[in-house]
Protein backbone atom coordinates (compact mmCIF):
# COMPACT_ATOMS: atom_id res chain seq x y z
CA UNK A 1 0.00 0.00 0.00
CA UNK A 2 2.96 2.40 0.78
CA UNK A 3 4.53 2.06 -2.37
CA UNK A 4 0.85 2.64 -4.46
CA UNK A 5 0.74 5.65 -2.07
CA UNK A 6 3.92 7.24 -2.74
CA UNK A 7 3.91 6.32 -6.64
CA UNK A 8 0.12 8.42 -6.76
CA UNK A 9 1.53 10.83 -4.70
CA UNK A 10 4.71 11.28 -6.49
CA UNK A 11 2.65 11.36 -9.87
CA UNK A 12 0.74 13.81 -8.20
CA UNK A 13 2.88 16.21 -7.31
CA UNK A 14 4.87 16.49 -10.83
CA UNK A 15 1.57 17.05 -12.37
CA UNK A 16 0.93 20.05 -10.05
CA UNK A 17 4.51 21.38 -10.54
CA UNK A 18 4.05 21.33 -14.48
CA UNK A 19 0.64 23.26 -14.76
CA UNK A 20 0.15 26.82 -15.28
CA UNK A 21 -0.07 28.97 -12.27
CA UNK A 22 -3.85 29.69 -12.96
CA UNK A 23 -4.54 26.17 -12.88
CA UNK A 24 -3.73 24.38 -10.55
CA UNK A 25 -7.15 23.91 -9.09
CA UNK A 26 -8.10 22.34 -12.68
CA UNK A 27 -5.02 19.60 -12.34
CA UNK A 28 -5.75 18.89 -8.56
CA UNK A 29 -9.26 18.09 -9.94
CA UNK A 30 -8.09 15.92 -12.45
CA UNK A 31 -5.44 14.28 -10.64
CA UNK A 32 -8.07 13.71 -7.43
CA UNK A 33 -10.71 12.19 -10.49
CA UNK A 34 -8.32 10.03 -11.46
CA UNK A 35 -6.57 8.66 -8.32
CA UNK A 36 -9.81 8.84 -5.73
CA UNK A 37 -12.52 8.84 -7.83
CA UNK A 38 -12.94 12.60 -6.87
CA UNK A 39 -16.69 13.99 -8.34
CA UNK A 40 -15.85 17.36 -7.38
CA UNK A 41 -12.96 19.35 -6.01
CA UNK A 42 -13.05 23.19 -3.92
CA UNK A 43 -10.13 25.49 -2.74
CA UNK A 44 -11.24 27.56 -0.03
CA UNK A 45 -8.77 30.27 1.17
CA UNK A 46 -8.53 32.11 4.13
CA UNK A 47 -9.50 35.65 3.55
CA UNK A 48 -7.04 38.48 5.05
CA UNK A 49 -8.87 38.64 8.45
CA UNK A 50 -9.41 35.03 9.10
CA UNK A 51 -12.98 35.26 9.64
CA UNK A 52 -14.19 33.38 6.26
CA UNK A 53 -12.91 30.83 4.00
CA UNK A 54 -13.47 32.44 -0.47
CA UNK A 55 -14.31 29.62 -2.78
CA UNK A 56 -11.57 30.18 -5.40
CA UNK A 57 -13.54 30.39 -8.94
CA UNK A 58 -13.06 32.23 -12.20
CA UNK A 59 -12.83 35.93 -11.10
CA UNK A 60 -14.41 38.30 -10.61
CA UNK A 61 -17.29 36.04 -9.51
CA UNK A 62 -16.80 33.84 -6.56
CA UNK A 63 -18.84 31.03 -4.70
CA UNK A 64 -20.56 30.97 -1.09
CA UNK A 65 -18.25 32.04 1.65
CA UNK A 66 -17.83 29.95 4.12
CA UNK A 67 -17.32 31.19 7.85
CA UNK A 68 -14.23 29.71 10.14
CA UNK A 69 -15.89 29.83 13.08
CA UNK A 70 -19.45 28.81 12.77
CA UNK A 71 -19.10 25.10 13.18
CA UNK A 72 -18.77 24.27 9.31
CA UNK A 73 -16.57 21.08 8.70
CA UNK A 74 -14.21 23.35 6.11
CA UNK A 75 -13.77 25.84 9.22
CA UNK A 76 -12.85 22.98 12.17
CA UNK A 77 -10.39 21.59 9.58
CA UNK A 78 -9.06 25.06 9.00
CA UNK A 79 -8.70 26.11 12.54
CA UNK A 80 -7.84 22.54 14.02
CA UNK A 81 -5.43 22.34 10.99
CA UNK A 82 -6.50 18.79 10.92
CA UNK A 83 -8.77 16.87 7.89
CA UNK A 84 -12.63 16.45 8.61
CA UNK A 85 -14.75 14.06 6.97
CA UNK A 86 -18.00 15.29 6.42
CA UNK A 87 -20.83 12.49 5.51
CA UNK A 88 -23.22 13.22 2.65
CA UNK A 89 -27.03 12.86 2.01
CA UNK A 90 -25.85 10.78 -1.09
CA UNK A 91 -25.20 7.29 -0.21
CA UNK A 92 -21.62 6.02 -0.18
CA UNK A 93 -20.39 9.75 -1.10
CA UNK A 94 -18.34 11.88 1.62
CA UNK A 95 -16.32 14.92 1.47
CA UNK A 96 -13.11 15.26 2.78
CA UNK A 97 -12.07 18.87 3.81
CA UNK A 98 -8.32 19.27 3.94
CA UNK A 99 -6.49 21.37 5.58
CA UNK A 100 -3.46 23.71 3.17
CA UNK A 101 -1.06 24.26 5.23
CA UNK A 102 2.68 24.99 4.38
CA UNK A 103 5.30 25.02 7.12
CA UNK A 104 2.97 25.94 9.56
CA UNK A 105 1.18 28.70 7.32
CA UNK A 106 -2.62 28.08 7.18
CA UNK A 107 -3.66 29.12 3.56
CA UNK A 108 -6.63 27.48 3.67
CA UNK A 109 -8.72 24.06 2.53
CA UNK A 110 -9.15 21.58 -0.17
CA UNK A 111 -12.74 19.76 -0.36
CA UNK A 112 -12.40 16.62 -2.07
CA UNK A 113 -15.86 15.23 -2.77
CA UNK A 114 -15.64 11.43 -3.15
CA UNK A 115 -16.56 8.12 -2.66
CA UNK A 116 -16.66 6.78 1.33
CA UNK A 117 -13.48 5.19 1.38
CA UNK A 118 -12.99 1.20 0.85
CA UNK A 119 -10.20 -1.02 1.91
CA UNK A 120 -7.24 -0.29 -0.56
CA UNK A 121 -8.40 3.12 -1.43
CA UNK A 122 -6.22 6.42 -0.41
CA UNK A 123 -6.81 7.26 2.88
CA UNK A 124 -7.57 10.47 4.55
CA UNK A 125 -4.07 10.86 5.56
CA UNK A 126 -2.66 10.41 2.45
CA UNK A 127 -5.10 13.03 0.62
CA UNK A 128 -4.01 15.32 3.40
CA UNK A 129 -0.64 14.80 1.72
CA UNK A 130 -1.68 15.65 -1.21
CA UNK A 131 -2.81 18.71 0.20
CA UNK A 132 0.00 20.36 1.85
CA UNK A 133 1.69 19.44 -1.96
CA UNK A 134 -0.68 21.64 -3.41
CA UNK A 135 0.01 24.38 -1.04
CA UNK A 136 3.45 23.91 -1.74
CA UNK A 137 3.00 24.89 -5.21
CA UNK A 138 -0.11 27.51 -4.69
CA UNK A 139 2.70 29.37 -3.19
CA UNK A 140 5.12 29.41 -6.07
CA UNK A 141 2.25 29.94 -8.37
CA UNK A 142 1.31 33.18 -6.15
CA UNK A 143 4.68 34.94 -7.60
CA UNK A 144 3.31 34.79 -11.21
CA UNK A 145 -0.55 35.05 -10.55
CA UNK A 146 -2.57 37.61 -9.07
CA UNK A 147 -5.84 34.90 -8.94
CA UNK A 148 -5.12 33.83 -5.23
CA UNK A 149 -4.61 36.87 -3.74
CA UNK A 150 -7.90 38.44 -5.51
CA UNK A 151 -9.75 35.15 -4.16
CA UNK A 152 -8.85 35.78 -0.54
CA UNK A 153 -10.06 39.41 -0.72
CA UNK A 154 -13.65 39.83 0.86
CA UNK A 155 -13.18 43.84 -0.31
CA UNK A 156 -11.01 45.86 -1.44
CA UNK A 157 -7.27 46.36 0.44
CA UNK A 158 -6.20 49.93 1.10
CA UNK A 159 -3.14 50.96 -0.41
CA UNK A 160 -1.27 50.44 2.46
CA UNK A 161 -2.50 47.26 3.84
CA UNK A 162 -1.20 45.88 -0.11
CA UNK A 163 2.04 47.01 1.07
CA UNK A 164 1.95 45.71 4.61
CA UNK A 165 0.58 42.43 3.36
CA UNK A 166 3.00 41.66 0.83
CA UNK A 167 6.10 42.80 3.66
CA UNK A 168 4.58 39.82 5.85
CA UNK A 169 6.90 36.40 5.65
CA UNK A 170 3.71 35.29 6.40
CA UNK A 171 0.90 34.14 8.96
CA UNK A 172 2.69 31.35 10.82
CA UNK A 173 5.47 29.54 10.38
CA UNK A 174 6.69 25.73 12.47
CA UNK A 175 9.76 23.99 12.72
CA UNK A 176 10.42 21.04 15.68
CA UNK A 177 11.80 23.71 18.14
CA UNK A 178 8.97 26.44 17.59
CA UNK A 179 5.29 27.14 15.85
CA UNK A 180 4.58 30.61 15.13
CA UNK A 181 1.35 32.61 14.20
CA UNK A 182 0.74 36.73 13.68
CA UNK A 183 -2.22 38.61 12.86
CA UNK A 184 -2.65 42.10 11.71
CA UNK A 185 -5.57 44.15 11.89
CA UNK A 186 -7.64 46.46 10.19
CA UNK A 187 -6.94 43.33 7.96
CA UNK A 188 -8.08 45.54 4.69
CA UNK A 189 -6.91 48.84 6.36
CA UNK A 190 -3.83 48.21 7.98
CA UNK A 191 -1.13 50.47 8.14
CA UNK A 192 1.89 50.72 10.11
CA UNK A 193 2.38 47.90 12.26
CA UNK A 194 4.09 44.67 10.92
CA UNK A 195 5.86 41.44 12.53
CA UNK A 196 8.88 39.61 10.78
CA UNK A 197 10.44 36.40 11.19
CA UNK A 198 13.40 34.19 9.97
CA UNK A 199 15.13 31.10 11.03
CA UNK A 200 18.74 29.43 10.12
CA UNK A 201 19.92 26.47 11.53
CA UNK A 202 20.80 28.06 15.06
CA UNK A 203 18.45 30.46 15.30
CA UNK A 204 15.01 32.66 15.48
CA UNK A 205 14.65 35.98 14.55
CA UNK A 206 11.05 38.03 15.53
CA UNK A 207 10.63 41.57 15.52
CA UNK A 208 7.26 43.31 15.78
CA UNK A 209 7.54 46.99 14.39
CA UNK A 210 4.84 49.60 15.10
CA UNK A 211 5.11 52.67 12.94
CA UNK A 212 3.96 55.91 13.73
CA UNK A 213 1.33 57.01 12.05
CA UNK A 214 -1.28 55.92 9.85
CA UNK A 215 -1.94 55.06 6.19
CA UNK A 216 0.33 55.26 3.39
CA UNK A 217 2.65 57.01 5.39
CA UNK A 218 3.18 54.47 7.91
CA UNK A 219 3.08 51.89 5.42
CA UNK A 220 6.18 53.65 4.11
CA UNK A 221 7.77 54.02 7.17
CA UNK A 222 7.25 50.46 8.30
CA UNK A 223 8.61 49.38 5.25
CA UNK A 224 11.99 51.24 5.20
CA UNK A 225 12.18 49.81 8.63
CA UNK A 226 11.45 46.54 7.89
CA UNK A 227 13.60 46.25 5.24
CA UNK A 228 16.43 47.88 7.55
CA UNK A 229 15.99 45.33 10.02
CA UNK A 230 16.60 42.48 7.22
CA UNK A 231 19.50 43.97 5.31
CA UNK A 232 21.35 44.26 8.70
CA UNK A 233 20.45 40.68 9.66
CA UNK A 234 21.40 39.74 6.40
CA UNK A 235 25.02 41.13 6.87
CA UNK A 236 24.80 38.45 9.76
CA UNK A 237 25.69 40.71 12.70
CA UNK A 238 23.83 41.15 16.37
CA UNK A 239 20.96 42.10 16.97
CA UNK A 240 22.07 45.45 18.74
CA UNK A 241 23.54 46.55 15.99
CA UNK A 242 20.67 45.53 13.40
CA UNK A 243 18.93 47.98 15.60
CA UNK A 244 21.78 50.65 15.00
CA UNK A 245 21.78 50.17 11.40
CA UNK A 246 18.15 50.35 11.21
CA UNK A 247 18.13 53.36 13.40
CA UNK A 248 20.37 55.44 11.28
CA UNK A 249 18.37 54.31 8.23
CA UNK A 250 15.10 55.65 9.29
CA UNK A 251 16.43 58.50 10.73
CA UNK A 252 18.69 59.48 7.68
CA UNK A 253 14.87 59.84 5.56
CA UNK A 254 12.55 61.14 8.07
CA UNK A 255 15.30 63.01 10.21
CA UNK A 256 13.79 62.22 13.69
CA UNK A 257 10.35 63.68 12.78
CA UNK A 258 8.81 60.13 12.58
CA UNK A 259 10.29 56.85 14.41
CA UNK A 260 9.50 53.07 14.25
CA UNK A 261 9.22 51.48 17.78
CA UNK A 262 10.16 48.34 17.56
CA UNK A 263 10.81 44.65 19.87
CA UNK A 264 13.52 42.47 18.26
CA UNK A 265 14.04 39.05 19.68
CA UNK A 266 16.53 36.67 18.83
CA UNK A 267 16.38 33.15 20.11
CA UNK A 268 18.92 30.10 20.60
CA UNK A 269 16.75 27.10 19.27
CA UNK A 270 19.33 25.04 20.62
CA UNK A 271 19.47 26.39 24.29
CA UNK A 272 16.74 28.28 24.58
CA UNK A 273 18.53 31.29 25.34
CA UNK A 274 16.77 34.92 24.03
CA UNK A 275 18.24 38.47 23.19
CA UNK A 276 16.05 41.54 22.84
CA UNK A 277 16.25 44.77 22.22
CA UNK A 278 13.20 46.89 23.18
CA UNK A 279 13.41 50.25 20.95
CA UNK A 280 9.71 51.44 21.17
CA UNK A 281 6.46 50.26 22.51
CA UNK A 282 5.89 46.35 21.17
CA UNK A 283 5.30 44.75 24.26
CA UNK A 284 6.18 40.73 25.25
CA UNK A 285 3.89 38.65 27.55
CA UNK A 286 4.91 34.99 28.90
CA UNK A 287 2.58 32.03 29.75
CA UNK A 288 4.33 29.33 32.05
CA UNK A 289 2.89 27.36 34.33
CA UNK A 290 -0.43 28.60 33.56
CA UNK A 291 0.38 31.81 34.71
CA UNK A 292 0.78 34.94 32.58
CA UNK A 293 3.03 38.04 33.08
CA UNK A 294 4.62 40.61 30.86
CA UNK A 295 8.90 40.46 30.36
CA UNK A 296 9.67 43.14 31.23
CA UNK A 297 12.91 45.23 29.13
CA UNK A 298 15.01 48.12 29.32
CA UNK A 299 12.74 50.68 27.35
CA UNK A 300 14.91 51.80 24.61
CA UNK A 301 14.68 54.74 21.93
CA UNK A 302 12.18 53.91 19.02
CA UNK A 303 14.49 53.29 16.01
CA UNK A 304 15.10 56.68 14.04
CA UNK A 305 13.61 59.20 16.68
CA UNK A 306 17.73 60.26 17.15
CA UNK A 307 20.71 60.05 15.05
CA UNK A 308 23.27 57.13 16.43
CA UNK A 309 21.28 55.72 18.88
CA UNK A 310 23.58 53.30 21.02
CA UNK A 311 20.88 50.15 21.69
CA UNK A 312 21.85 47.99 24.37
CA UNK A 313 20.75 43.84 24.63
CA UNK A 314 19.13 41.78 27.20
CA UNK A 315 19.23 38.50 27.71
CA UNK A 316 16.30 36.23 28.89
CA UNK A 317 15.44 32.33 28.99
CA UNK A 318 12.44 30.48 27.27
CA UNK A 319 11.41 26.68 28.47
CA UNK A 320 10.15 23.99 26.72
CA UNK A 321 5.86 24.61 27.12
CA UNK A 322 6.40 28.64 27.21
CA UNK A 323 3.91 30.57 25.20
CA UNK A 324 5.03 34.13 24.35
CA UNK A 325 2.67 36.45 22.81
CA UNK A 326 4.10 39.95 21.01
CA UNK A 327 1.70 42.84 20.63
CA UNK A 328 1.55 46.34 19.26
CA UNK A 329 1.06 49.57 20.93
CA UNK A 330 -2.24 48.98 18.89
CA UNK A 331 -3.34 46.40 21.33
CA UNK A 332 -1.94 47.16 24.68
CA UNK A 333 -2.72 50.68 24.82
CA UNK A 334 -5.89 50.96 22.69
CA UNK A 335 -8.61 52.84 24.25
CA UNK A 336 -11.80 52.67 23.48
CA UNK A 337 -14.67 55.11 23.13
CA UNK A 338 -14.91 55.38 26.79
CA UNK A 339 -10.92 56.25 26.65
CA UNK A 340 -9.75 52.88 28.90
CA UNK A 341 -7.23 51.42 27.57
CA UNK A 342 -7.12 47.63 26.48
CA UNK A 343 -4.51 46.67 28.85
CA UNK A 344 -2.35 44.45 30.38
CA UNK A 345 -5.10 42.56 32.78
CA UNK A 346 -7.44 41.81 29.58
CA UNK A 347 -4.20 40.47 27.28
CA UNK A 348 -2.99 38.28 30.69
CA UNK A 349 -6.96 36.40 30.60
CA UNK A 350 -7.28 35.98 26.75
CA UNK A 351 -3.59 34.20 26.97
CA UNK A 352 -4.59 32.19 29.99
CA UNK A 353 -7.89 31.12 28.19
CA UNK A 354 -6.54 30.21 25.34
CA UNK A 355 -3.62 28.17 26.53
CA UNK A 356 -4.89 25.03 24.88
CA UNK A 357 -5.44 26.69 21.61
CA UNK A 358 -2.90 26.80 18.61
CA UNK A 359 -0.58 29.78 18.38
CA UNK A 360 -2.78 30.78 15.15
CA UNK A 361 -6.36 31.14 17.40
CA UNK A 362 -4.77 32.62 20.16
CA UNK A 363 -3.67 35.48 17.84
CA UNK A 364 -6.70 35.90 16.36
CA UNK A 365 -8.82 36.03 19.59
CA UNK A 366 -6.28 38.17 21.44
CA UNK A 367 -7.93 40.45 17.94
CA UNK A 368 -11.17 39.41 18.70
CA UNK A 369 -10.65 40.88 22.47
CA UNK A 370 -9.46 43.97 20.78
CA UNK A 371 -12.39 44.24 18.68
CA UNK A 372 -14.77 43.29 21.66
CA UNK A 373 -12.94 46.56 23.47
CA UNK A 374 -14.00 48.81 21.03
CA UNK A 375 -17.47 47.46 20.35
CA UNK A 376 -16.92 45.36 17.28
CA UNK A 377 -16.11 48.31 15.31
CA UNK A 378 -13.44 48.15 13.17
CA UNK A 379 -10.13 48.82 15.19
CA UNK A 380 -9.12 52.63 15.03
CA UNK A 381 -5.34 51.75 15.37
CA UNK A 382 -3.19 49.40 13.52
CA UNK A 383 -2.98 46.10 15.24
CA UNK A 384 -0.12 43.51 15.41
CA UNK A 385 -0.06 40.15 17.29
CA UNK A 386 2.62 37.40 17.24
CA UNK A 387 2.18 33.64 19.72
CA UNK A 388 4.97 31.31 20.06
CA UNK A 389 5.24 28.45 21.37
CA UNK A 390 7.96 27.13 22.39
CA UNK A 391 8.88 23.38 22.46
CA UNK A 392 12.87 23.21 22.34
CA UNK A 393 15.25 21.27 20.84
CA UNK A 394 15.27 17.64 21.68
CA UNK A 395 18.63 15.83 22.99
Amino acid sequence: MSDDRDAWLGAAERALRAAPPTALLAAAGELLAKYVQASEVTLLLADYGLTVLQPVTRLPHTGEQVPVRDGAPAGRAFSAEAPIVEVTSDPGIVIAHLPITVRGDRLGVLSVRLPEPVKGAPRVLELAAFATAFGHELIVAERDTDLYLQARRRRRLTLAAEMQWQLLPGRGFSRPEVTLGGHLEPAYAIGGDNFDWSTSDDFLTVTVTDGQGHGIDAALLTNLAVNALRNARRAGIGLEDQACLADQAVYAEYGGKRYAPSLLLRFDLATGQAQAVDAGSPQLFRLRDDTVRRVPFEAQMPLGMFEETDYRLQSFEVLPGDRLVIVSSGVHGSPNEGRDAFGERALQEIVAATRTSSAHETARAVVDGLMQHHGGHELPQDAAVVCMDWRGRQP
